[in-house]
């Protein structure tokens, strides 16, 4: 079952459609206009797949479903996405999904988030999963596989590099973000100490995969104003002297050192900050950077939803989340980080379109 059809939503039902392991039973939804409508539709696929979506959480739970695609945003709603989430181990559910930064590495999570979520899969025998759509990939399985390949490392930097002017999503992009505000506005998403709460475990995960034992966590931000008034397609205008781009990082710092880094460079619009680094083309990539013995650098662009990078990136994170169902099938309940659940290949799919 997918619990929600935004940007994410969308590409979690065309993945499990995909999936040769997986039958889309259900379909939930909070917006009344898109009751009774058929998932297919809702997903931007071309045909009926014979599921109405329903905003009946209760019945759609009762159903049984034995895994869930939770999708809804918890950016701006942590504690309601936690308890829906609860919601579903406790009906028996593995839950695989992007919301609770604090999961993304559950032995650094904080008692309130992790004590519910144990005591639900202890109750219902239910799993969770979750893993970011920045992408989650981008900073764990992608540079601990890229770890491996050299001889000795001195840093290991994970890039986020986009033009946020095709990601239609205006309410994180204006106010969590800040993107077209003053810059004596504070955005929640930079106000200090918040990239540590989001990306902190993350780099946490990575350090435990490695072997090293981060002293402390540091943050950069730098924001950087429109020289002109710049108009997009899906958010209407961004005016000149607003911000029009941000650039923060996290830092793990091991003996002094910035070994560990996850970097985000977002702008509104490519003529913003053209310093700052750019993808190689279009409007996004995700990059890992290792500087050492040998140095090794991966740029990743993909597209979706006709083209669209910010899709593309959704698509490919929810493509990891979706692999893992048929594994934490298998598996004992229990909450489970990157590192815990193996890279899926894609088996069975080779080929495949989406039925």
């Amino acid at each position: 079952m997918v619990w929600g059809t935004g940007n994410v939503g969308r590409a979690a039902i065309r993945a499990v459609e995909a999936h040769p392991a997986l039958a889309l039973s259900g379909v939930l939804v909070h917006d009344p206009k898109k009751v009774g409508r058929d998932a297919g539709e809702l997903s931007g696929l071309d045909r009926v797949l014979g599921i109405a979506a329903s905003d009946d959480i209760a019945a759609t739970l009762a159903a049984g479903p034995r895994a869930v695609v939770y999708a809804a945003s918890g950016d701006i709603r942590p504690d309601e996405a936690l308890a829906d989430i609860v919601l579903a181990i406790r009906a028996g559910a593995i839950v695989v999904s992007p919301a609770l930064y604090a999961l993304y590495d559950p032995r650094s999570a904080p008692a309130e988030v992790r004590d519910p979520v144990l005591a639900a899969i202890a109750d219902g025998g239910g799993s969770l999963f979750v893993s970011g759509v920045d992408p989650g990939w981008g900073n764990d399985v992608l540079p601990l596989l890229m770890s491996g390949l050299g001889g000795t490392i001195e840093s290991i930097r994970c890039q986020e590099i986009f033009d946020y002017s095709t990601y239609d999503q205006p309410d994180s992009v204006r106010y969590l973000v800040g993107m077209g505000q003053p810059l004596d506005y504070q955005p929640p998403m930079l106000a200090a100490g918040v990239p540590t709460m989001v990306w902190g475990g993350q780099i946490r995960l990575m350090a435990r995969a490695l072997g090293v034992r981060i002293d402390e966590i540091r943050e950069t931000c730098d924001r950087r104003r429109l020289d002109n008034t710049v108009a997009t397609a899906s958010m209407g205008e961004f005016v000149e002297g607003t911000q029009g781009a941000v650039r923060f990082e996290v830092h793990g710092v091991v003996d002094g050192e910035s070994l560990l880094v996850i970097e985000h460079v977002t702008r509104i619009h490519p003529s913003c900050a053209p310093d700052w680094p750019t993808p190689p083309n279009g409007d996004g990539a995700h990059r890992v950077i290792i500087e050492g013995s040998p140095r090794v650098e991966v740029t990743v662009e993909a597209t979706d939803e006709g083209g669209n990078r910010a899709a593309g990136g959704n698509a490919t994170a929810v493509g990891r989340l979706v692999s893992a169902i048929d594994w934490l099938a298998a598996a004992e309940p229990g909450l489970y980080d990157a590192v815990d659940v193996p890279l899926r290949p894609a088996f069975g799919k080779l080929g495949r379109r989406p039925r």
